[in-house]
């Protein structure tokens, strides 16, 4: 038996954000089952906790998608740290906490009412060929002289980020659902100038079936994007993104350059907690 927690992550109010499943107390379940559990659960990712290996970290985690395990992703990172914390898990260094996961050692910083990771590094990045994003126009529908910029944001999942000219623009992206290629992209937009947010985002990404679905809040994609639209000089050094709209979510995003890192946070609720019995 283990206790396991459902957590509002990115949230801006009640089920706005994107559910995570958190199972604690981790050891002893193998791969495959962790792979199982996930696909009950039946959300886009699933996190297990578990005891460091490296002396430096505070937690472990593992992260499973429905088809297969990450390296890291970014709603699982301060899902899983909000629930390491709610259960008494008390970092080395109260100013910040270490995860360790596949990608390696993931900082947590406390943000007031938010928690925000360190972004890691881009495993690839620079301009994308322009027959992959005219593929990608076709499965969106859109045509590619709406593409103001094209950059490979890739962290781990394997982002492709597709600048548009405008929120309204990324909102009215009407894709098609049964691509005939692998789609990993990401979409961004401004919002008009005074906005709550500054951009708006929607992630896009085949499933384990190869249909299209949309992920509601994805802090991998807002991570790289931001090294990219800072790095780049097209967003200031802190800002306030939008992810969700387009499915009636409410995501909101803080991200903030700082300390030599470019950090993510947001908002973490824990909505159920039970115990499982495995």
């Amino acid at each position: 038996m283990r206790r396991f927690d459902l957590i509002d992550v990115f949230e801006s109010g009640p089920f706005s954000g994107n559910p995570l499943a958190v199972v604690h107390d981790a050891d002893g379940l193998s791969p495959a089952e962790m792979q199982a559990m996930t696909r009950w659960f039946n959300l886009s990712e699933t996190a297990f906790l578990l005891p460091p290996t490296d002396r430096q970290a505070d937690y472990r985690v593992r992260i499973f998608t429905l088809e297969r395990e990450l390296p890291f992703a970014g709603h699982p990172t301060l899902g899983s740290c909000h629930a390491w914390l709610g259960t008494g898990g008390r970092p080395r260094d109260p100013a910040m906490i270490v995860q360790q996961c596949g990608a390696g050692l993931v900082r947590v910083r406390r943000d007031a009412d938010r928690l925000a990771f360190a972004a890691p590094p881009l495993l690839r990045s620079g301009p994308v060929d322009p027959e992959h994003v005219t593929a990608l126009c076709a499965v969106l529908r859109i045509d590619v002289r709406a593409v103001q910029a094209a950059e490979w944001v890739d962290n781990g999942p394997g982002w492709v980020a597709l600048l548009l000219d405008s929120a309204a623009a990324v909102l009215a992206v009407n894709p098609r659902r049964d691509p005939d290629i692998r789609v990993d992209v990401g979409l961004i937009g401004p919002h008009p100038a005074g906005s709550a947010a500054a951009f708006e985002l929607r992630a896009l990404f085949s499933d384990q079936h190869g249909t299209l679905i949309e992920d509601p809040v994805t802090g991998s994609l807002n991570a790289s994007v931001a090294q990219w639209l800072i790095g780049s000089g097209r967003a200031p050094a802190a800002f306030v993104a939008a992810q969700g709209s387009a499915i009636g979510r409410a995501g909101r995003i803080h991200v903030e350059s700082a300390d030599g890192a470019i950090w993510i946070g947001g908002r973490s609720r824990t909505v159920v907690s039970g115990q499982i019995y495995v």
